[in-house]
């Protein structure tokens, strides 16, 4: 049987990019914001109810830049749960990562936590939203301006995802998009920033662009983010098929919720509230010590069904060997952290996720809590 990943690309039919690639050809262009990157900025504006935003080869280099035109040093208060390019673009920027804790329903930084993690070397806080939940922004922004910090919020999970009518991107001072092959809307490779004015734009468009505002001129010590061409021209085409594919996504999780519900042990994260505009990007379960086998042997059940979950995040960012031995890397110093990503594994999830191998995963699962599969093993 055909293995099923926690993810896959979404795709749209191969005839529909040849004459997107025709244009290119014909043009000649191939880089250095050519017309298909400044339709897809656009489009992307349009599409995401922003103003500015600025394309990148891909979200890390997003980061690291956003990092840069803001000027950011000293310390930065970030999670400890998320993927490790979050805390990577710090130590890229001679930055150090000052973890915070979480908070047991959502799984982005607790507000509550931040403000003992500030200390006079405090520049900024870095949030994840993440699986798509939005943070409280409120909170963070609050604290943010009493203690004049900067915010740069980590939206890799979060396109399209609005809160009482406005985008999450708009929230801090810069948002960072990431347009990797596994996420909902994906342009092979490719990121983004979105920005609060034109003038803020400016400067990241020159420093991902060697720091050149013209062919004489250089005003920073900028680096080569630019997005291609190519990759432009296929994230035109996505959009054109990425609400199907978040409503597609959408199906397969309340699918998912049907079957799962009642399992003891089994804990599905609360949905955010009624006034967000989801993207349904993971679909993590939280396998506590109640259920009848644990997080690991459970996702070594499914694998040796062909059934390929992962563990996100685990092991925590903090725990790797270049993260540990910071203060705030200490385990005691974020229990609910370390507790969930003991218990997190997230399911299959991707609009060409079949109907039948949703309800073939939830059988799996129903079948560990009843002990059949561990029987079998």
């Amino acid at each position: 049987m055909k293995p099923i990943y926690v993810t896959q690309p979404a795709l749209p039919p191969l005839e529909e990019f040849i004459p997107y690639l025709q244009q290119i050809w014909d043009s000649r262009v191939l880089t250095n914001q050519g017309p298909m990157h400044q339709a897809l900025e656009q489009q992307l504006c349009d599409h995401l109810g922003v103003e500015h935003i600025s394309l990148f080869a891909n979200g890390t280099l997003a980061l690291v830049t956003a990092l840069q035109a803001l000027r950011i040093s000293g310390e930065v208060i970030t999670t400890p749960y998320s993927f490790v390019a979050t805390s990577h673009a710090l130590l890229w920027n001679g930055i150090s990562p000052v973890f915070s804790d979480i908070d047991p329903q959502t799984l982005n930084l607790d507000p509550a936590k931040l403000e003992a993690a500030i200390t006079p070397h405090t520049s900024a806080i870095l949030p994840v939203h993440c699986y798509g939940t939005p943070c409280d922004m409120d909170a963070i922004q609050r604290i943010a301006d009493d203690y004049n910090l900067r915010v740069i919020y980590d939206a890799a999970h979060a396109f399209g995802v609005r809160q009482r009518g406005q985008s999450v991107l708009k929230a801090g001072d810069l948002s960072i998009l990431s347009f990797h092959a596994t996420k909902v809307f994906n342009t092979f490779e490719g990121g983004a920033i979105v920005s609060p004015d034109a003038k803020t734009k400016q400067r990241i468009d020159h420093l991902k662009n060697f720091g050149f505002v013209n062919e004489t001129t250089v005003v920073a010590a900028g680096i080569n983010g630019k997005m291609s061409e190519v990759n432009a021209a296929f994230g035109l085409l996505q959009l054109k098929h990425v609400d199907a594919a978040l409503q597609r996504r959408a199906e397969i999780e309340a699918l998912y919720r049907e079957r799962l519900k009642d399992l003891p042990g089994l804990r599905l994260l609360s949905p955010p509230p009624a006034d967000t505009t989801r993207n349904h990007s993971y679909f993590p379960v939280l396998v506590t010590p109640e259920f009848t086998v644990s997080r690991d042997r459970l996702y070594q059940l499914l694998k040796d069904q062909g059934i390929h979950g992962r563990r996100y995040f685990y092991p925590l960012i903090s725990e790797f060997q270049m993260y540990r031995h910071l203060p705030s890397a200490r385990a005691d110093g974020l229990p609910v952290a370390h507790a969930l990503s003991r218990q997190v594994l997230c399911l299959p999830i991707y609009p060409a996720l079949a109907d039948a191998d949703v309800h073939r995963i939830a059988d799996l699962l129903c079948q560990a809590a009843e002990l059949r599969l561990q029987a079998a093993a």
